[in-house]
């Protein structure tokens, strides 16, 4: 493993990388080389200065030309880098796009990050969306089959899904009526007031069933277990940082 990794960033959100820049200023193993705010300049860099960083944070959205162009233009020329992509694009048409290049990971704004930094550890360790994906759905089901959540319920899959939503958003407050219902809806084809209903029914069987040591270990005392059961943010939040806090460091 590399002593440091050096992080070049195109994206032309100043508070993003302002955010970028502080955060890393004194990371032990990762630091940002460089910030270009223009796709042009960037694609220019890039080129011509291959050998100057280890991985790309590349928004999609930039002034002249937009990341999708660049990352046509390291597939065409074989510049083979750590990619991960930032962006606000919910399309699902522009995320599916994104297997035919060579990307790492592909990460939604808002983001908070912690979130950013396990990402981009596992990018750097060489571990592909895929495989992500594949363990956190292990992970996920793991903590919910030791709640007591039964598998073959419709609440079981949608807390499933709006844990690894949740884990990749910055503001959860309220996060989970704007943002995550609806998406949950889309996916299976219901809507958001099912939605919320499968979760609640779902978290009280686990309350009732589930297994009070784990149960301990996730929500500590941030739930009375006596008064009342967490509501669906509460539960879906908690098991999100807990995810979050879990994933070993290098």
């Amino acid at each position: 493993m590399k002593n440091t990794y050096r992080l070049l960033v195109i994206d032309n959100d100043q508070f993003t990388t302002n955010q970028l820049k502080n955060y890393f200023s004194s990371h032990a193993v990762m630091n940002v080389v460089k910030v270009i705010e223009d796709g042009e300049e960037g694609l220019n860099y890039i080129i011509n200065n291959r050998d100057s960083f280890d991985c790309l944070i590349l928004d999609l959205l930039l002034p002249n030309i937009d990341g999708l162009y660049i990352l046509d233009v390291l597939k065409q020329k074989r510049i083979d880098k750590k990619i991960l992509v930032l962006s606000g694009y919910k399309d699902n048409k522009v995320i599916e796009n994104m297997s035919k290049y060579n990307i790492d990971y592909y990460m939604m704004k808002p983001f908070s990050l912690e979130s950013l930094e396990i990402r981009l550890k596992d990018v750097l360790l060489g571990k592909k969306a895929h495989d992500y994906n594949i363990e956190m759905d292990r992970k996920i089901s793991k903590i919910l089959h030791s709640l007591g959540v039964p598998s073959h319920i419709k609440g079981y899959s949608y807390i499933r899904e709006s844990i690894k939503l949740m884990y990749n958003l910055n503001d959860v407050n309220g996060g989970i009526t704007k943002e995550i219902y609806p998406e949950i809806a889309k996916k299976f084809d219901s809507t958001t007031s099912r939605v919320e209903r499968a979760i609640r029914h779902a978290i009280e069987i686990s309350w009732n069933r589930g297994d009070y040591e784990v149960m301990e270990e996730i929500f500590g005392h941030s739930v009375d277990f006596d008064r009342a059961k967490p509501t669906n943010s509460e539960f879906i939040a908690t098991i999100a940082d807990h995810l979050r806090l879990s994933i070993v460091q290098f």
